[in-house]
């Protein structure tokens, strides 16, 4: 079936394209045809998928399915900068949407009240340019029986959040708005904003922490920094990020 087709000239960089589907195999797959700035919209995916291929789905209407291509410059080009970038701007469109904020659990997931309501996951390839494409699960309407029947006790929306149902249109456009406007300070070189907001949404600081990293072997120590160059941990050399695969409170 052919998209319904809306161009926005307010947009910068991302969403100035939207096509809108009822339902696809998978919004990223659709996005990695589609020129940089499109952002891809639907009500259902047969075969959406998660982080480390997990199979992700939900009834329809029920979330925000969404992707953007990007092509970043190649200093931004790194997981941990383009997901960080992802989780502010959703996290900003939480709080315009519900009043409340939404802290990250790492590396992609958003929460809100210990329970996650939206996943990222950032896909890139390569050919003549390199795209990056961001996909992006936020839970609107579901119910906490859909959940539990679904056996994700741990899981949320937006609707549970605020006590009322929420416009998918309107979850679109403010989490587009926000990808944008977050886009634009990127691209532009801003990147300690972006990093101080992550940092803070994660919440670690300071703490003791549990380190997972790539090849399953896990470290601990006091969180003492950490940025978009690497976690330092107390009495352990900095961690790069892309060799953490999970971070947690000890």
């Amino acid at each position: 079936m052919a998209p319904r087709v809306h161009d926005n000239p307010a947009a910068r960089h991302v969403g100035r394209r939207v096509l809108a589907f009822d339902s696809v195999p998978s919004t990223n797959d659709v996005a990695a045809g589609e020129p940089d700035g499109t952002a891809v919209v639907a009500g259902f995916q047969t075969a959406g998928r998660g982080q480390y291929g997990r199979a992700w789905q939900s009834r329809p209407g029920a979330s925000l399915l969404l992707s953007v291509v990007v092509h970043p410059p190649p200093e931004l080009r790194r997981p941990v900068v383009l997901t960080a970038w992802a989780a502010v701007a959703v996290g900003d469109a939480i709080l315009e949407l519900t009043g409340v904020q939404a802290p990250v659990k790492w590396p992609n997931d958003l929460l809100v009240r210990g329970k996650k309501v939206c996943g990222i996951l950032i896909e890139q390839a390569s050919g003549k340019t390199l795209r990056t494409v961001v996909g992006i699960g936020l839970n609107l309407n579901q119910t906490a029986a859909e959940f539990l029947e679904a056996e994700l006790p741990a899981a949320t929306s937006l609707a549970e959040i605020a006590g009322t149902p929420c416009d998918p249109d309107l979850a679109a456009r403010t989490v587009l708005r926000k990808l944008d406007d977050e886009y634009a300070q990127l691209i532009a070189g801003e990147t300690v904003a972006l990093e101080a907001d992550w940092k803070w949404r994660i919440g670690l600081l300071g703490r003791p922490v549990v380190v997972e990293l790539a090849d399953g072997s896990h470290v601990s120590g006091r969180l003492k920094e950490m940025s978009f160059d690497g976690l330092d941990v107390e009495g352990l050399a900095t961690i790069r990020p892309e060799f953490v695969r999970h971070l947690s409170p000890a």
